[in-house]
């Protein structure tokens, strides 16, 4: 009687607690510097400023996530800063 409560209890809590795991998906990978063995990659960023202020002070790069794929509905337009130019007068 113990083991079929026991089991009733687990299968229970595993419907209960139980869900889908998903990787999480951001649009900003941090590329860090590591000389000539290489160096870690963080894709855990959603700005461009939030991945630069990471990497401060450690060296490396922010650069886009080739994988990220935004989520299905409505977005804001996201704009992606390019190079900076001198103004033209």
């Amino acid at each position: 009687m113990r083991v079929v409560l026991l089991t009733l209890g687990i299968l229970g809590s595993m419907f209960a607690f139980g869900g889908l795991a998903e990787a999480q998906n951001y649009p900003w990978c941090a590329q860090y510097g590591g000389g000539e063995m290489g160096g870690g990659t963080n894709c855990g960023f959603t700005t461009y400023e939030q991945c630069m202020a990471t990497l401060s002070g450690n060296g490396g790069f922010c650069n886009r996530n080739t994988q990220y794929v935004p989520p299905p509905g409505p977005h804001p337009n996201l704009h992606f800063r390019g190079a900076r130019t001198a103004p033209q007068y």
